[in-house]
């Protein structure tokens, strides 16, 4: 059981699979431009034949060419976030906690979220819709990048990774499960659910934020 003051803690989530139930910012995106089969295809490369980050991002900005803000907007409010972010967030924060998203998906899609009350929104760096530009590779994310970003906001919020919870669905987490002590897998495949702490299944945040709770008390 830990012993850390929940007050000191930093929640990290990962969005797509976690935050967002069953999808992700891409299918979503794509749904609005009537891309679901394309894309799908694109993430079964991802998740099954190793096409790396930086190339889906290439793919997919490809697939977008035509995307507005207003395709953005819909994407994000009809995705199926899970319930309970805000309230959660909110209650961290009230505490003295932080919270933050780092996500491999798009920056213009991820940082929406810190309207809902997170203190720190990291997505892949993509140039501004409508599409000007094309993809800067580096600046996409992978799991790695995770593991980096969460030390940077461990320095700006004055905590150590032991001091972390991390909340995640994938193998691009278990990088950064295997740094923090506190895991708890949403609604996780097989490969990620036997690497956490805690496992939770349903679609509402407010209880799997309820097994950090417990194992504090």
């Amino acid at each position: 059981m830990t012993t850390l003051d929940s007050g000191r803690r930093l929640h990290l989530f990962d969005l797509d699979g976690t935050l967002i139930r069953g999808s992700a910012a891409a299918v979503e995106i794509s749904r609005q431009l009537g891309l679901s089969r394309e894309i799908q295809k694109l993430e079964q490369d991802f998740l099954l034949r190793g096409l790396t980050p930086d190339e889906f991002a290439v793919r997919a900005h490809e697939l977008w060419a035509g995307l507005t803000e207003e395709q953005v907007t819909a994407a994000f409010e009809g995705a199926p976030w899970l319930t309970g972010i805000r309230e959660v967030w909110a209650e961290i924060r009230a505490e003295g906690g932080h919270c933050a998203v780092i996500s491999l998906s798009p920056d213009f899609f991820v940082e929406r979220l810190l309207e809902w009350g997170a203190d720190a929104a990291h997505g892949s760096r993509w140039p501004a819709v409508p599409f000007t530009e094309p993809i800067h590779r580096p600046g996409i994310l992978n799991a790695s990048a995770k593991v980096r970003i969460a030390g940077e906001l461990c320095a700006r919020f004055g905590v150590e990774p032991a001091d972390c919870v991390a909340y995640g669905d994938s193998m691009s987490d278990a990088e950064l499960f295997a740094i923090v002590p506190e895991t708890v897998a949403v609604n996780a495949d097989h490969h990620l659910a036997h690497l956490a702490r805690h496992r939770y299944s349903g679609a509402d945040l407010r209880e799997a934020y309820a097994l950090v709770r417990k194992s504090a008390a």
